[in-house]
């Protein structure tokens, strides 16, 4: 009876240690041999936002998304006050844009994406992660200069303790 609930114990154990069971936000290094991979915890909110200061207009950007129960990322929303460059101007197929009180909104009907690549610039301009009521300033979390494989993905506990932990606000 022993051996069994020993053997148990290995096996729940083991589970535990390798089977990707928590779901996270996962930034993973890219461009290198031996990627770091800093991670948020995924909870019950499915909504998140990425905040940044445009380096040109010197005005916020705030894209918003939605986590799908696939784990894909549905690109919901984006705001900006300056349609110059780089924003878009106009709507394109699958998109409306609005303005209002000197802010544009560019809605999203079905964008779906299963990751994305996200570059951490060297310039002292905003670059927040919002999630269930954290701000993670992306700029001191994560390195300057590089670039960041973005998904959701569920991780292994050794993957958690091996990985770096984003702390936020």
């Amino acid at each position: 009876m022993n051996k069994k609930i020993g053997m148990a114990l290995i096996i729940l154990l083991i589970y535990l240690c390798f089977i990707p069971v928590f779901t996270a936000f996962t930034f993973t290094e890219t461009r290198t041999e031996h990627p770091t991979v800093h991670f948020i915890t995924l909870d019950k909110q499915d909504s998140f936002q990425i905040i940044f200061t445009h380096t040109i207009h010197l005005t916020d950007v705030i894209e918003k998304y939605r986590v799908l129960e696939s784990n894909d990322i549905q690109m919901m929303s984006m705001q900006y006050s300056d349609v110059a460059i780089g924003m878009p101007g106009y709507a394109e197929e699958g998109q409306s844009l609005s303005y209002e009180k000197g802010v544009y909104t560019l809605k999203y009907d079905e964008a779906v994406l299963n990751d994305f690549i996200l570059h951490i610039g060297d310039v002292d301009k905003k670059l927040d992660f919002n999630y269930n009521e954290k701000s993670f300033n992306l700029k001191e979390e994560l390195e300057r200069g590089k670039s960041y494989l973005f998904e959701v993905k569920k991780i292994s506990l050794l993957e958690k303790v091996k990985g770096v932990k984003l702390n936020g606000q």
